[in-house]
């Protein structure tokens, strides 16, 4: 296995060294063989007679890890805790970075529920995302909305039981003893009740006493709890959407929250625990239903984060491919002939939220006849991507002209800190001008790096002989998003109408 920090490198990791928070995981391995559950396949083909497969290893989660070693990476923030140090600044940073990413592709969920018009609802979604005032619909936005009332109601109404306890009782109270109060009051000096009730005419007896802590109240307080941290995490993400009316609904709900949990614990209620079985209340009772339903949600988002983090180069792959998908979409002659099918995930796997099969659109261009294809994680990849290490990519074909089908190479680097993209541009360049001198059936020449901008957005070209490259750093939210969608557009007309030249 050679270790690589970057897809185009040339050279490995070297001996003894560690990935660090500015490197891609990467990993290029020949021959056959099973990887482990800590290695993800990106690219997959026979190249010279001999299987060289393409990996990607999960981020940390804690600073370091081993197999391979990583070091200094920063670490997920915990729920309900302010960062304070500089690493925990840049982990929270990066969460905030992987949600809106995330945001991106689960709008697609929403798109594809009109097959007929997916592209056009993503990408009306995405048009509203450039908008920092108007935040997007996440689950504790919806949450805030529905909850805030039943939470109300379920606070005039906190259930509660009687319960039987032992404790020395007057004796003109006592109305019930069991048979350790009797055998108690045996035990006591005196021939008469009155004399063995002593001085103070207290006795055992069993009392019924109001108990606040039942099951159904221990997950009301686990949800008031998650319910204010999550609520919290959403608005210290979106800092530019003070003024709007989610942001208000949002706020107003994590104090509710923050109420409701300090009277619970006032109560003596403890916290559930996340695996616990619901009893007959939580089941039937309406209100508390909902309770239950919603602390469930959260609680699968929580365990959904633990995966994205690991995996977010996953998810940022699909989320340029899309990106890619729509600006292509926008052309006025551009007219979707095949779309494979998207089958969404009921959970995210290895960071990747659907699949597909290959390729996962084609585009037909009317009036210029060409097509155009866009491909993720391509089956067959073929020798010149196999070597340029880029698992997305383009391939425009004129089905009127005996021309070869031109490809052309995107890579989607992900990294918790932002790349240099004036190095990284000539360092593609450079590589794929080194593969014009393979004889293959298929022109690839051009090509196309989308990485993260980490708040600055950024587009820089650079070419070597007739390789060209160009980088993009965007982001998936506000500005970053429509500079680096309109860097993308851009691209995509001039490889369509003059990547031949």
């Amino acid at each position: 296995m050679r270790y690589l920090t970057r897809p185009w490198s040339s050279h490995g990791l070297q001996d003894g060294a560690e990935f660090g928070p500015e490197d891609c995981l990467l990993g290029e391995r020949e021959g056959e063989g099973p990887l482990g559950h800590d290695a993800a396949t990106l690219l997959s083909a026979q190249v010279r007679g001999q299987r060289r497969r393409l990996v990607l290893f999960p981020y940390p989660k804690r600073e370091e890890a081993l197999s391979p070693a990583r070091r200094g990476f920063p670490v997920r923030p915990r729920k309900g805790h302010e960062p304070a140090t500089q690493a925990e600044v840049e982990g929270a940073s990066a969460l905030q970075h992987m949600n809106e990413v995330l945001a991106r592709i689960q709008e697609l969920e929403e798109a594809l529920e009109d097959p007929s018009k997916t592209w056009e609802r993503l990408r009306e979604a995405w048009r509203r995302a450039e908008d920092e005032e108007d935040p997007k619909m996440a689950e504790i936005v919806r949450q805030s909305r529905r909850m805030k009332p039943v939470l109300h109601e379920l606070e005039k109404r906190i259930r509660r039981v009687l319960r039987r306890q032992r404790e020395l009782t007057p004796l003109d109270r006592v109305q019930e003893m069991d048979r350790a109060s009797m055998v108690w009051l045996s035990r006591q000096p005196g021939s008469s009740i009155a004399e063995r009730a002593g001085s103070a005419q207290r006795i055992l007896a069993t009392v019924r006493r109001e108990n606040f802590d039942t099951l159904e109240n221990r997950v009301l307080h686990a949800y008031a709890r998650l319910a204010a941290d999550v609520a919290r995490e959403w608005l210290r993400e979106h800092p530019g959407a003070q003024a709007s009316t989610r942001f208000a609904q949002v706020e107003g709900f994590r104090k509710s929250c923050r109420t409701l949990a300090r009277r619970l614990v006032d109560l003596g209620v403890m916290v559930a625990a996340a695996d616990a079985t619901p009893n007959y209340v939580l089941m039937q009772d309406k209100s508390y239903r909902e309770v239950y339903v919603c602390w469930q949600r959260l609680l699968l988002r929580q365990r959904t984060e633990d995966d994205l983090w690991a995996w977010q180069a996953q998810t940022w792959t699909d989320f340029a491919v899309l990106a890619i998908i729509l600006a292509i979409d926008e052309l006025d002659e551009a007219e979707l002939i095949a779309q494979s099918p998207i089958s969404w995930n009921a959970e995210a796997e290895l960071g990747r939220w659907f699949e597909q099969d290959r390729p996962i659109a084609v585009f037909w261009l009317r009036e210029t006849s060409r097509i155009v294809e866009v491909q993720s994680r391509p089956e067959t990849p073929g020798t010149p991507l196999s070597l340029a290490r880029a698992h997305v990519a383009l391939r425009v074909s004129d089905p009127t002209k005996g021309e070869l089908p031109r490809r052309v190479a995107v890579w989607t680097p992900h990294a918790l800190r932002r790349l240099d993209l004036e190095t990284e541009v000539n360092d593609a360049a450079m590589l794929l001008q080194q593969l014009q001198q393979i004889a293959v059936t298929e022109v690839l020449r051009h090509g196309l790096i989308m990485t993260p901008a980490r708040g600055r957005a950024e587009t820089i070209e650079a070419s070597r002989g007739k390789a060209r490259v160009k980088a993009i750093a965007m982001g998936p939210a506000c500005a970053d998003l429509a500079q680096g969608f309109e860097a993308v557009r851009e691209f995509v007309r001039s490889e369509i109408y003059g990547g031949a030249e």
